[in-house]
């Protein structure tokens, strides 16, 4: 029966002829193995290197390729992205109110930051950090003073309900009192600029005594209709 070799075995005792150490005949020798095969397989391995190299070269050039096109892909992705975020940028922007945009801010969170979030929603940052604080107890009282002397007067406005405070023992300043009353929304009720203006859409009625010389009694009559 024919003994066969395994690669292993062929490749090592290549190896070891071509190291030139040992004789060739000395190497068939020791393994048992007649000189002419072991110089086959010499032969067989010097003529496949080229092709071992040529199967390398392939092999790095089949890697390139596969790299290239997957970062050809991972750009497309990248663009796809940028373009959707963009749109959902000015979206939010668009169509929600900043209140509604706050309420969507994760803090704090895991995956995204601060920083990148209020990016994201188009808020300012630093208005993230803000807490609101509530109204002191004498810009209560104030207020309520304000309202009580606007509820009675509804024409005063911001210096008078000034004039009525300081005596009250709320001694405060026509400024905050126009702030406090822009917050409470309240005004004082006066006549506007402008009320003289004719209405450009209404008739004009000829005057009928123009160039009329009046000499007598009870030459003309007038009369005013309310």
């Amino acid at each position: 029966m024919r003994k066969q070799y395994s690669a292993n075995l062929k490749a090592q005792l290549v190896l070891e002829v071509l190291k030139e150490e040992k004789a060739l005949s000395q190497i068939a020798s020791e393994h048992g193995i007649h000189p002419n095969q072991l110089r086959r397989w010499k032969t067989q391995a010097i003529d496949g290197l080229p092709t071992v190299f040529a199967d390398e070269q392939r092999a790095t050039q089949e890697l390139k390729a596969t790299h290239e096109r997957e970062l050809e892909e991972l750009y497309t992705e990248i663009g796809r992205l940028t373009t959707q975020l963009a749109w959902l940028k000015k979206n939010l922007a668009s169509t929600l109110s900043r209140d509604e945009r706050l309420a969507l801010v994760e803090c704090p969170s895991g995956s995204l930051s601060l920083t990148l979030q209020a990016e994201l929603l188009g808020l300012n940052r630093t208005s993230l950090y803000y807490q609101p604080v509530p109204p002191s107890a004498e810009e209560i009282a104030i207020k309520h003073r304000i309202d009580e002397i606007y509820t009675a007067h509804p024409f005063y406005g911001s210096r008078r309900i000034t004039v009525e405070l300081n005596p009250k023992g709320l001694p405060i300043n026509r400024k905050a009192v126009q702030r406090h009353m822009r917050e409470m929304c309240i005004a004082g009720i006066c006549p506007g600029p402008n009320l003289s203006k004719r209405n450009a859409a209404h008739a004009i009625y000829p005057y009928l005594l123009r160039n009329l010389n009046i000499c007598r009694p009870n030459q003309v009559w007038g009369i005013e209709i309310v």
